[in-house]
């Protein structure tokens, strides 16, 4: 269990991989994902790297495999995934596979191409067939109004024709050209006026709006057309029309002059129309065949890919020795996976055919190693709470845990509520139970991903706000009368002070319950909060009392604990130093003031009962008393004996902590680091002479080395010592303060959270109970679909976060910086996990 509580050892390792067998041994350390590799050629550029022609081949065939997924993804034909982990294919296999990529991305490409041409060639053939139609409706209308009047000599007729005006003889009748197209329908009011407009007009412009939408070749997008016909007189006309058409895209086309040409060839294109579409079906019907076998192993193709690229461009960070025949590289991996690791390697030489073994030689450095924790899916969620924060440094207590228990509780104590836990804990089980469905199912929602990720984090503190919601015995603002009341009131009272009539409880309101009186109050609520409190009138006095000194002890007893977790670091790491000039005056600096309050809390809980509660102290005043020294009003007695020189012993030894802390390291370090250099004086060229270091004094060196985080004794300055010791002692003192005051987040959270549901049922719920007959049933349905709205919403997920940020604050603000550092890199291993989970882009 040693690696849960603290990052995993790490080493730093050399391998030596022959250049036959290092394919395929990276390949088998990228499925293990164990090591981490270092670039050994941090100056070279990458275009100048041995490999870099692989590497591009590799993003060759990715680029052919992304052409073809979104061919699949534009036809809408799912990608099978089998969730199969397909073996990276051997260097000799590259060439069969940038072959059989080849092939398909010329036959999608040709048959996207001759396709394209077709719908084209339709597209055309379409608005030709509506031209005609269109066409010979506007000829007819032209002809029924000729015919209805005939005085007028420029109206159309059906015999126009496009003669130019010196073929036409010199007593012939006037006759008009025209042109016929299809434009875009939401382009029609613009060329309408620029008609207008240039032709000064001089040209007569019908159009008809085309029902069916057309769809354009290149984008398949549905367009809406409209056919129209223009005409003019005089080859000049007959240009700027043209230019004009030209201008707004629009297609023209040839129109016959007599309806019987114009009835022939529109036989003619409906006929080329039909063979047009089933040969548009054959082409489809042939795309989709080759689309969906690729479907089918494009996941697979992807993987192998990109394992390959993977694995070339590992090789890269490698270095070659001069012989060519040996490829040294540096891993960084955790010790306790050497052997997995041997294991690869052996069998990556295995598979390579290669007689000569892959060797692993560890090695000595002075380098920080990177950070490994290992989690499962259980320990992830919370394990990235701590990461959020900051990597921790290399060996050190990982706070992670006993974030897992102290997280949910922290974050129930604010949102202690029995009927929301429950529903929270529903939620938590609901998405662990179908975890491995909702992970086949791979979705691409962000939210719902990260809500998912934390699903454990969720069931955790669902279960904690169940139980703190039984001790503040609330579930929906409404207290459960699970055990009775320790509060009751007998028939007949002798006693003076509770002398109640039945005339009295029904005229009064309010009764006061006195807890003195024999008979009333028959001991501690066996478990929570007494269920007679939520209807008390002092119900939040009696709360905010409870819930604050509740804090502040729950905050004390967290920051005590971080300190104390903070020696473990300091007994792993060897510093004695930091042990006797820094957790022990912390330790005593906050155990004599704030542990000293917690008792002082839990004292007075015990040392007052019901008859003698009217004479307990206020604490607030008693501790202000304690650091000014002020024992002389007689209006505030003692707890209890000796309470005087007790307070004032534990306040001289907080005070005399603080210099502890600010004077004694500096000076301390400054004497070894001057012990350390006489000691280094009596060494000379490397040769020990004379009475040089022992062990013993050796081994202090090395402790101050570490203590002081420096390498080399010269760089010991101890006027930077000196400011970084006196901010770290003010950060401390001033933090204890501040941080104690920031628990009180649990008290004003948890006294928000209930108000806030007390609001929701009083304004909600009564306005349905309030109504007694079958109307008022109906309306409570409704009105209970409104509060359930309104209690997901706000309660479980604003409130619920509130929660979740205050109590990542009071671990990364008020707990972690007791003990944590959290400057350290993460272990970043070469890894195949996230291709085979589908996860390329990352």
């Amino acid at each position: 269990m040693g690696e849960l509580f603290r990052s995993e050892e790490m080493t730093l390792a050399q391998l030596f991989l022959q250049s036959e067998a290092a394919y395929c041994c990276v390949s088998e350390l990228g499925e293990l994902g164990k090591v981490q590799f270092r670039d050994l050629n941090p100056d070279v550029n990458v275009f100048q790297r041995k490999f870099v022609n692989e590497v591009r081949r590799c993003e060759e065939m990715d680029r052919k495999l992304r052409f073809v997924e979104k061919e699949i993804k534009k036809a809408s034909i799912p990608i099978l995934d089998t969730g199969e982990n397909p073996e990276v294919p051997f260097p000799r296999d590259m060439i069969d596979l940038e072959a059989n990529f080849e092939k398909i991305e010329n036959e999608l490409k040709e048959i996207n191409t001759n396709q394209e041409a077709l719908k084209r060639n339709f597209l055309e053939l379409t608005e030709l067939k509506f031209i005609l139609r269109k066409t010979q409706q506007f000829f007819d209308e032209a002809q029924l109004h000729h015919h209805q009047q005939m005085a007028d000599p420029d109206l159309l007729e059906e015999s126009s024709s496009l003669l130019e005006p010196s073929e036409m003889g010199r007593g012939a009748p006037l006759r008009l050209g025209f042109v016929a197209g299809v434009i875009n329908r939401e382009r029609i009011p613009t060329f309408e006026r620029m008609l207008w407009r240039v032709c000064r007009g001089n040209v007569f412009l019908r159009q008809a709006e085309i029902e069916n939408p057309l769809e354009d070749p290149v984008t398949g997008d549905s367009v809406h057309k409209s056919v129209f016909i223009i005409f003019f007189q005089g080859d000049q006309l007959k240009n700027r029309v043209k230019k004009i058409c030209e201008g707004f895209r629009a297609s023209l086309y040839p129109c016959p002059e007599t309806p019987q040409e114009r009835k022939e060839m529109a036989a003619g294109v409906n006929t080329r129309i039909d063979d047009l579409q089933m040969v548009l079906n054959q082409t489809e019907d042939h795309r989709q065949r080759v689309l969906q076998a690729a479907a089918k192993t494009i996941r697979v193709w992807f993987i192998k890919v990109r394992k390959m690229k993977a694995i070339y461009h590992t090789l890269n960070l490698c270095n070659i020795d001069v012989t060519q025949k040996c490829l040294i590289a540096e891993v960084w991996c955790p010790v306790a996976d050497l052997d997995s690791i041997q294991f690869a390697l052996r069998r990556g030489t295995e598979h390579s055919g290669s007689t000569v073994p892959s060797i692993l030689n560890r090695m000595q450095t002075n380098q920080t190693p990177p950070t490994y924790n290992k989690t499962n899916k259980f320990t992830y969620g919370f394990q990235n709470l701590v990461d959020a924060y900051g990597i921790g440094s290399y060996r050190e207590i990982n706070p992670a845990p006993y974030t897992i228990i102290t997280f949910p509780f922290l974050f129930a104590v604010m949102f202690g509520d029995f009927g929301h836990g429950v529903l929270m804990t529903l939620f938590g089980v609901w998405m662990v139970v179908r975890e491995s469905r909702i992970l086949s199912q791979k979705t691409d929602n962000e939210l719902f991903n990260m809500v998912f990720s934390g699903r454990y984090i969720i069931l955790l503190m669902g279960l904690f706000s169940v139980y703190t919601g039984l001790i503040y015995n609330d579930c929906f603002s409404k207290a459960l009368n699970l055990f009775g009341s320790s509060w009751s009131v007998r028939p007949m009272f002798t006693n003076t002070k509770a002398n109640w009539t039945e005339e009295l409880l029904k005229s009064a309101s309010v009764l006061q319950l006195d807890p003195d009186v024999n008979g009333v109050f028959n001991g501690p609520y066996p478990f929570g909060i007494d269920p007679i409190w939520s209807i008390a009138t002092n119900k939040l006095t009696f709360l905010n009392s409870f819930k604050m000194k509740m804090s502040v002890v729950l905050g004390i007893i967290h920051m005590l604990f971080g300190v104390t977790l903070s020696l473990l670091n300091h007994l792993y790491f060897k510093k004695p130093l930091n042990i006797y000039l820094g957790f022990i005056p912390e330790m005593i600096f906050m155990s004599s003031l704030f542990g000293y309050l917690v008792i002082l809390i839990v004292f007075k809980w015990c040392a007052y009962d019901a008859s003698t509660s009217k004479e307990a102290p206020s604490l607030l005043i008693h501790f202000i008393n304690m650091f000014l020294f002020n024992y002389s009003d007689p209006s505030f007695p003692m707890l209890y004996s000796g309470q005087k020189g007790l307070q004032c012993f534990l306040v001289v030894c907080a005070f005399l902590c603080v210099p502890w802390m600010l004077v004694l390291k500096p000076v301390m370090l400054r004497h070894q680091y001057l012990r350390r250099k006489h000691l280094g004086t009596h060494n000379f060229g490397g040769i020990r002479v004379g009475n040089g270091p022992t062990e013993e004094d050796a081994e202090i060196i090395q402790h101050d080395q570490l203590s002081m985080h420096s390498e080399e004794g010269e760089e010991f300055n101890f006027g930077d010592v000196v400011v970084n010791q006196a901010i770290h002692t003010i950060e401390y003192c001033l933090g204890c303060i501040s941080n104690t005051a920031s628990y009180l987040r649990l008290w004003a959270l948890s006294l928000a959270h209930a108000q806030l549901s007390e609001v929701l049922w009083t304004m909600v719920m009564h306005v349905g109970l309030n109504v007694g007959n079958l109307g008022g049933g109906i309306l409570l349905v409704l009105v209970f679909a409104a509060f359930s709205t309104l209690t997901i919403a706000i309660l479980l997920i604003m409130e619920g976060l509130s929660a979740f940020l205050h109590a990542l604050r009071l671990h990364w603000v008020e707990f972690q910086n007791k003990f944590y550092v959290g400057t350290g890199f993460k272990f970043m291993p070469f890894s195949f996990e996230t291709i085979r989970e589908g996860r390329f882009d990352e």
